[in-house]
């Protein structure tokens, strides 16, 4: 059986329109600023900001988490796959329970509301099981998780996490927005659409 394992924030889930949406509300930026999350956060450290970013990345990933959309194509291609071949999915990330600043979000159930919201545990569709679902405080314990549950492939959006992921692993970097990248051990994954073709 192949144990796919997915990261979330940024992965399964993209927050580009939301931090963007909610950065104009609370006039952090302005219109002509690219709608892309990592840009947002670099702009504003550069404004000497880095507060405020934290601030609302705490309202994004807690109270607004529900405007934010799955990854473009993902959810097709989920389906796709789990009807082609024997797949088990897992959801590994790190996630903080609480934001480190702001108010008191259970970032947590957040995640899992969202999942409900978008159908991943629907018993028609995707059928993602909660037991095998694990947010995990820290990044070594994350990693630490991937391995335990004998993961056969693993997708995030950082290289630093899939560097650090097991050998016996098929290391997957979900890489949108097409950055180069250094290690040749990692598979890129530019859509969603190309899943398929990888795990084959």
């Amino acid at each position: 059986m192949i144990k796919l394992g997915l990261d979330f924030d940024n992965t399964l889930i993209t927050y580009d329109e939301i931090f963007y949406k909610i950065a104009l509300e609370r006039n952090l930026i302005t219109e002509n600023c690219s709608p892309q999350k990592s840009l947002i956060r670099d702009f504003l450290i550069h404004q000497n900001m880095e507060d405020q970013f934290t601030l609302l990345q705490a309202e994004v990933y807690g109270k607004r988490i529900l405007e934010a959309k799955p990854a473009e194509y993902l959810v097709e291609n989920l389906l796709n796959l789990k009807k082609k071949m024997n797949i088990q999915y897992y959801i590994v990330s790190h996630k903080t329970k609480k934001p480190i600043k702001g108010p008191n979000y259970n970032l947590h159930e957040a995640a899992i509301s969202w999942l409900f919201k978008n159908d991943f545990f629907s018993p028609n569709g995707l059928n993602f099981k909660k037991e095998n679902i694990f947010f995990e405080e820290t990044k070594l314990s994350k990693i630490s998780r991937i391995k335990s549950i004998s993961c056969t492939h693993y997708v995030d959006d950082l290289p630093e996490i899939l560097d650090l992921v097991h050998e016996e692993c098929i290391k997957i970097l979900y890489n949108p927005f097409s950055y180069k990248i250094k290690n040749n051990k990692l598979i890129n994954l530019s859509s969603w659409k190309n899943l398929v073709k990888i795990i084959n």
